[in-house]
């Protein structure tokens, strides 16, 4: 314990240094360690030392040695480890200098005292519910761990961009940069595939060259017809129960008929042999490859009757051979019949006044060049396509099942006969009609009314949007628009007249005609027009030698504040106004043609959708309701892009069909034929693909069970036809509307 000398000299300090009062009782270590446990304690203690130890060592004067420091007792030492030493003394209170008469113990007992006073205070304001001070954090320790934590990630890989959200439209930026932004490369931008025209014969040319293709194709079709039916009548016959002589029960001479017959065939459908070839040395799989392997193998099976005793004694497949060769001769003529009538259409009219191009809101009419026309005309049709990816497993499954049926089941001399039936029911009738009867029928039609459409890809084009465009001029074409009277206000008739012709001119629309004739008989003149607009509420307007010129409807001049007489009723007139002054009033009138109600009726029932897009103000669907069928329903956008679509000199694509007449209803029915000819031409597929999955399954079930009496050649060919039947219908459905 201290002296009662040292005690005062103690409290005297502290009252004249600090302004710490004396506390009213002591504490002994014990107690503080029990109250704010060892790690509190650890560290006062730790800073204690240290600063006694530092104020000791300074405060000792210079002439006097300084009293030796009194050393710790072996169990001081043990209660203070090694881990005090180590403590950062941050909140450590400020502590007088004690003189060197102060004992070491005392000092720490009157520290312990003071941190035990202002942990007190603390936990008072605590108690008030007062926040309490966040642990400080210098400057150089954010620098230094944000610094680190770059070159812990430059070290383990290269730093990214930081990615853009999903739907941010602001760019991210950054305040600092610590690291060498990376070289950012430009992403391509997705440009159009742009369709290249390739080299054009002469539409005369081309139109000599199917004609003479078509007749190859065309004269051996009947002789074929002819002895096909002939090698099928004895099978019919005895079908019947009929029995015929040297026929019935003889299979050798049955195997030899039949083979002449098809060798007949062949030699007329050769062009079916060399057609497949072709196709097959391009990588392509068609029918006509189908149909003459399944010739070939007829004609195999017809010898192996004759020389192998080992095949069952069953009537050969030649006969259905034979129809399925004339049958692809049939489709052949039919399809270059077709691209005959296409370009013998062209070729009357080097220069179509019309042609057809696609958009991305519907079929278009515009003026323009036919360059790319033959291009787009000799693209394969869907037909070609499909064949080439569907017909190899077709081939290919015959194969196996001809030998799962036969070598599978120990019968080796049937393979050819197994095989012949297999092809012959995958290669199905309708597979070469599916293309050559619907577009034969169509580019029959369409030259009657004097245009045409360049093959499938320029009919799938224009009718894949199932919409039409339509302007001022499909709708009222010449001679169905009058002027039924004029009144001048205030004005002479030739100025009013050459204001409205030159705003109807520079509009571009049916009433440029009109007032055309017009402004001939009152001997006017076209002016220069200054800052023409379009108006959504039905007029235009420009400045004319500095006068502000307005053309429209009667709503359109209320709502430029023109004064109008309350006795003009003029449902579809035009009225002009100069300086806001009303100057004429123009009584039109809007006739009906009979071909474009008939357009707009057959574009209804193909569910094709007219788009409106007239520059005349009095061109609305209300005028269309009046004036046409009431059920007609077209489409009428907004004023911008109304102007965007009558467009006609924008160049909108490659030609998809010309046009050699006037009038809506050419336009129309290439539109609506074209969309029917898609139509047919996919349901025919779809029906054809169908058949052949189903005839091929079919075939094998009874050649594997050996129900030969059940796939006889006339039932085959039955079956065969039954499916064929509704191909020729949706072909001549397609050139009937």
């Amino acid at each position: 314990m201290a002296s009662k000398e040292e005690k005062s000299l103690y409290d005297t300090l502290n009252e004249d240094r600090t302004g710490v009062p004396p506390a009213e009782e002591t504490f002994s270590l014990e107690e503080i360690l029990a109250e704010y446990g060892g790690g509190r304690e650890r560290k006062i203690l730790e800073d204690v030392e240290r600063q006694v130890a530092q104020e000791l060592g300074e405060s000792a004067p210079a002439g006097e040695p300084s009293q030796p420091a009194q050393a710790p007792s072996e169990q001081e030492t043990a209660e203070e480890p090694e881990q005090k030493r180590e403590s950062c003394a941050e909140n450590a209170p400020e502590m007088p200098t004690p003189p060197p008469t102060v004992d070491r113990e005392e000092l720490r007992r009157e520290t312990l005292r003071q941190a035990h006073e202002q942990m007190r205070r603390e936990e008072e304001l605590h108690r008030e519910d007062l926040p309490r001070a966040p642990h400080p954090i210098s400057m150089e320790e954010v620098v230094s761990h944000t610094v680190d934590e770059v070159m812990e990630e430059q070290a383990a890989g290269p730093l990214l961009r930081p990615r853009r959200g999903l739907f941010s439209r602001k760019k991210l930026e950054e305040t600092e940069e610590l690291y060498q932004r990376p070289e950012t490369v430009p992403e391509p931008e997705d440009k159009p595939e742009e369709e290249t025209i390739g080299p054009e014969e002469p539409f005369d040319e081309a139109a000599a060259e199917c004609r003479a293709e078509y007749r190859r194709w065309r004269s051996p079709v009947l002789a074929s017809g002819l002895i096909s039916l002939l090698a099928t009548a004895p099978l019919a016959a005895e079908a019947y129960g009929w029995t015929l002589p040297l026929w019935t029960g003889d299979l050798r001479l049955q195997s030899i008929f039949l083979l002449l017959c098809l060798a007949a065939v062949a030699l007329l459908c050769r062009r079916v042999f060399a057609c497949g070839c072709r196709l097959l040395l391009g990588k392509q799989c068609s029918c006509e490859l189908l149909v003459s392997l399944a010739a070939l193998a007829a004609m195999g099976d017809c010898v192996a009757a004759l020389l192998l005793p080992s095949r069952t004694a069953v009537t050969p497949y030649a006969a259905v051979s034979c129809w399925a060769l004339t049958f692809a001769m049939w489709g052949g003529s039919r399809s270059n019949r077709g691209d005959w009538e296409m370009f013998r259409t062209v070729s009357l009219d080097d220069d179509p006044p019309y042609l057809v191009t696609e958009t991305e809101r519907g079929a278009c009419k515009q003026k323009g060049t036919i360059p790319g026309f033959y291009t787009t005309a000799q693209r394969p049709d869907m037909v070609r396509v499909w064949q080439s990816v569907l017909l190899p497993v077709v081939l290919v499954a015959s194969v196996v099942f001809a030998g799962l049926s036969s070598l599978g089941r120990g019968r080796g001399g049937d393979f050819l006969l197994n095989w012949t039936a297999i092809l012959s029911a995958g290669a199905t009738f309708a597979l070469p009609l599916c293309w050559g009867i619907p577009w034969s029928r169509l580019a029959r039609h369409l030259q009657k009314t004097g245009c045409a459409v360049a093959g499938w890809s320029g009919a799938e084009r224009i009718s894949r949007r199932r919409a039409m465009i339509l302007t001022d001029a499909d709708l009222f074409p010449p001679g169905t628009m009058q002027l039924n009277g004029v009144k001048v206000f205030g004005e002479e008739l030739p100025k009013a007249t050459s204001y409205a012709a030159t705003l109807a001119r520079c509009a571009g629309s049916g009433l440029h005609r009109l007032f055309d004739g017009l402004l001939r008989s009152e001997c006017g003149r076209y002016e220069e027009a200054d800052d023409f607009s379009f108006y959504e509420e039905g007029g235009y307007s420009a400045n004319i030698h500095g006068e502000t010129v307005l053309l429209g409807t009667a709503s359109f001049m209320r709502k430029m504040e023109v004064r109008m007489p309350g006795n003009i009723h003029l449902k579809t007139g035009l009225f002009l106004a100069v300086d806001h002054q009303l100057t004429a009033a123009f009584a039109v009138k809007y006739n009906a043609s009979e071909n474009v109600d008939y357009a707009l009726r057959m574009m209804k029932r193909s569910r094709i959708t007219p788009i409106l897009a007239a520059r005349d103000p009095n061109i609305t669907p209300a005028l269309l309701k009046r004036k046409f069928h009431k059920g007609v329903k077209v489409e009428y956008p907004d004023l911008t892009t109304r102007v965007a679509l009558s467009e006609a000199e924008q160049d909108r694509g490659m030609p998809r069909a010309l046009l050699l007449r006037e009038g809506l209803l050419p336009y129309a029915s290439t539109v609506v034929g074209s969309r029917r000819l898609c139509r047919a031409v996919r349901r025919a597929s779809v029906l054809s693909f169908f058949s052949s999955a189903a005839g091929l399954l079919l075939s094998f079930y009874l050649v594997f069970s050996g129900a030969y009496d059940l796939i006889s050649p006339l039932a085959l060919l039955v079956f065969l036809l039954l499916w064929t039947a509704p191909v020729l219908l949706m072909g001549d459905w397609t050139g009937r509307y």
